[in-house]
């Protein structure tokens, strides 16, 4: 959808109102977040300790399991790695347990080959939205740039991002040099997705003929959403065999783009637009670990902490006049 469509009548146009149906069990989840039971769990206790290694090399001290449960702590609560440290120790004092405290050294080494479990999918056909946004790398390039004006050009990487459009789950993530282009991540999405794709929606940045044939690789009945392009033009075989691109451009000529909006379901691409809000609210517009590992791992867990947010409570709204 062009940005100006509209643009000389959008005053005009109400804003939609909005009320929430389930206040008071979405308030309990609101505060569920904040709250260190849910975080840190009976289940992270029992498994704190490492198993023993029967291969050669050294003996690991602490379980995956634990080393996630602190790199939790910390993009939830947006905690240093020595901060991290401190809260864990004082939770484990609070609780009354005699388990050792991961130092930030630990927490930072461990992080670089930590396997993340990813949010499974199950059975059900599932509807992807995929959008794409920008995470700043913190670090001296924004310090030297205030501190001495200096010219350095900012470091940051893109993520991209895959979400259930029925259940607003994130299902799928991958993270990305700033030249790498949206459709070129669509491969490494689809492949995170363990069960059956129904649809694949993303904006104009995804109108290739890369993307289709990625989709039909993997999911040959997945119908893909894609707005065409302004300038686009059907295929030389639109009147014999037309693809799915051709059929959006009869669709768009016969109802036009808003109609073709509404028929396609494409508006629901607004869900991961969603996500990507509250990942900036919630866990921040920023990466804290420099390493591509760390970074691969910080973002995993980014994703489960988003998700599980979303399991304590999810609002349900209706419109309202």
């Amino acid at each position: 959808m062009p940005f100006n469509a509209n643009a000389a009548r959008r005053h005009h146009i109400p804003t939609q109102r909005h009320q929430v149906t389930n206040r008071a069990e979405y308030d309990a989840g609101l505060r569920a977040r904040g709250s260190l039971t849910v975080w840190f769990t009976p289940e992270a206790v029992d498994a704190w300790k490492a198993e023993p290694r029967t291969g050669r090399g050294g003996q690991p001290s602490y379980s995956a399991l634990a080393i996630a449960t602190a790199l939790t702590l910390r993009a939830v609560f947006r905690l240093a790695l020595r901060q991290t440290e401190g809260l864990i120790e004082s939770v484990l004092q609070l609780l009354g347990l005699d388990l050792p405290v991961p130092d930030h050294s630990t927490l930072n080494r461990r992080a670089e080959v930590l396997e993340v479990p990813r949010a499974k999918s199950g059975n059900t056909p599932v509807h992807l939205l995929v959008d794409s946004t920008g995470l700043k790398l913190r670090g001296p390039g924004e310090w030297l740039e205030e501190k001495h004006g200096s010219k350095r050009r900012r470091a940051w990487r893109v993520l991209h991002l895959a979400t259930d459009a029925d259940t607003g789950r994130i299902v799928a993530s991958a993270l990305t040099d700033r030249d790498a282009d949206d459709g070129s991540q669509v491969g490494p999405l689809l492949d995170q997705a363990d069960g059956p794709v129904a649809s694949f929606t993303g904006d104009g940045a995804y109108d290739r003929d890369d993307v289709y044939a990625e989709v039909a690789a993997r999911h040959p009945a997945a119908a893909v959403i894609v707005p065409p392009r302004a300038s686009a033009m059907p295929s030389d075989a639109a009147e014999t065999t037309p693809t799915q691109r051709d059929a959006h451009l009869r669709s768009i000529t016969k109802r036009g783009r808003m109609g073709w909006q509404q028929a396609s379901g494409y508006n629901n691409r607004a869900l991961v637009e969603a996500d990507i809000s509250r990942w900036k609210r919630v866990i921040g517009d920023g990466l804290r670990s420099q390493t591509d590992g760390r970074q691969a791992t910080e973002v995993a867990i980014a994703a489960g902490v988003l998700n599980r947010m979303l399991d304590l409570g999810r609002p349900n709204y209706v419109r309202i006049p």
